[in-house]
């Protein structure tokens, strides 16, 4: 993260001489001293915080204080540029913050991507529990590389079904001061147990002293989404889950997000747009686009829009959940069908049902007819209350690597805490992800 800061703040330095008007001799100066400058004012604004998972595994969590320090920034390289009798300080100044933020946030994801290949900085992690959560755990710690965290083994008194973890039992409660003693466990996730309070009290006593990292699946966690720390009540700390307020105001902001956002994406990617429209056509017979009914705000149906990506009167397959049946191979998907739906592309055209008000930029996911019918308990109706997205928790979290029940969850979760400043974090999150190509097929 150092040396990204250090060569964002040098890049920013030089480009800010040139745009205030300095000669060619006063560009080191600047470029010196933004690029000494931006990492220390990085380190006050916290961005080299990395403990948590979120801030290890992305960088979106870290956006809003980055761009606060961009503005930070700005006020002492004014003031170096008028030192230095620059023509035009603001215009370098103003230049600096926009290019720092964005350079800096380019070089601590390209930081990350190298950290997270790197073996020895991934941690061994131990499971305490045998159970659906654990099991439920182990499968998202797998799906999620980019956390660094590699599911070793599980220990539990009273193994639910032996094998089920796809991991080695390595041993009970009694086992783990040993296991952290030999140092075979970097990190210790307990995910719900049969064990009493005392052992659980007991193990994370072991690693805490141990100066092991714990962390806790809560009870409930389904219903955690907008969950907030309070303030201890008579020394026992308690999460408050707030109420979603879907005030007028809430709902024009992000209506203006959504029309605001999609206008901006379509022009930038028309070229993109028209070149995959002209391949479609020479790639396979059929429309360009593909049209299909979807569930949604408030239960309602709506045309979707897509581009084609399959053979003409290829059918969707579900099971009998209701989910639809995906496959990397399938042989329904045209050869530039294929390559759009690896990054996604094929849904670009959803940015029309965007602007149409059938669609927001972020919301739960459109279901087709089936999916929609498979939904037979009352909470899951919730999901309906927004518009479903183009994107969502579900396109960040793994896409067709979700399981359909899950998908649900995810969606009434988001529903059930919906914030703007969530709708912006998912967006952010989205072009990580739709680059990686997990779940994409």
């Amino acid at each position: 993260m150092l040396s990204a800061d250090i060569i964002a703040g040098s890049f920013t330095g030089a480009i800010a001489a040139l745009a205030a008007g300095l000669s060619f001799r006063q560009v080191p100066v600047v470029a010196l001293a933004i690029g000494l400058g931006w990492p220390v004012l990085a380190y006050v604004c916290g961005l080299y915080a990395l403990d948590d998972l979120r801030s290890w595994a992305s960088g979106i969590g870290d956006a809003p204080r980055l761009a606060v320090t961009s503005l930070l920034v700005s006020w002492p390289i004014f003031g170096l540029l008028t030192a230095l009798d620059a023509s035009a300080p603001v215009v370098g100044a103003l230049s600096a913050a926009v290019i720092t933020g964005a350079g800096a946030g380019i070089g601590r994801a390209a930081a990350r991507v190298g950290l997270h290949r790197s073996p020895a900085l991934r941690e061994r992690t131990l499971i305490l529990g045998s159970g659906t959560v654990a099991l439920q755990l182990v499968q998202r710690l797998q799906r999620h590389y980019e956390l660094g965290l590699d599911p070793v083994g599980f220990i539990d008194d009273d193994v639910h079904e032996p094998g089920r973890l796809g991991i080695p039992r390595l041993g009970t409660l009694d086992s783990l001061q040993d296991l952290i003693t030999f140092g075979r466990v970097d990190r210790v996730m307990i995910a719900f147990t049969r064990a009493s309070h005392e052992d659980l009290l007991h193990a994370i006593r072991v690693c805490r002293d141990a100066g092991v990292t714990v962390d806790i699946v809560p009870r409930l966690f389904e219903f955690l989404e907008g969950a907030r720390t309070i303030e201890q009540v008579g020394g026992m700390p308690l999460l408050s889950i707030s109420q979603p307020t879907f005030s007028p105001l809430s709902r024009f902001s992000k209506r203006t997000l959504d029309v605001v956002g999609a206008t901006i994406a379509i022009l930038i990617l028309s070229p993109l747009l028209a070149l995959i429209a002209v391949a479609i056509k020479l790639d396979s017979k059929g429309p360009v686009l593909f049209t299909q009914q979807r569930s949604g705000r408030g239960g309602r149906f709506f045309k979707l829009y897509k581009f084609r990506s399959m053979k003409v009167d290829s059918t969707v397959l579900v099971r009998e959940d209701g989910a639809i049946v995906k496959a990397r191979d399938d042989d329904r998907v045209t050869r530039v069908g294929r390559i759009i739906r690896r990054f996604s592309l094929d849904e670009a055209p959803q940015l029309l049902n965007v602007l149409f008000g059938d669609m927001s930029l972020v919301g739960p996911r459109p279901l087709v007819l089936a999916e929609h019918a498979a939904l037979s308990e009352a909470w899951q109706s919730r999901r309906a209350d927004l518009r479903p997205g183009l994107t969502g928790p579900w396109q960040v979290s793994g896409r067709s690597h979700i399981p359909f029940q899950d998908m649900i969850k995810f969606d009434y979760q988001y529903v059930a805490g919906w914030s703007l400043a969530r709708d912006i974090e998912i967006l952010l999150a989205t072009l990580p992800a739709v680059i990686s190509g997990r779940g994409a097929y």
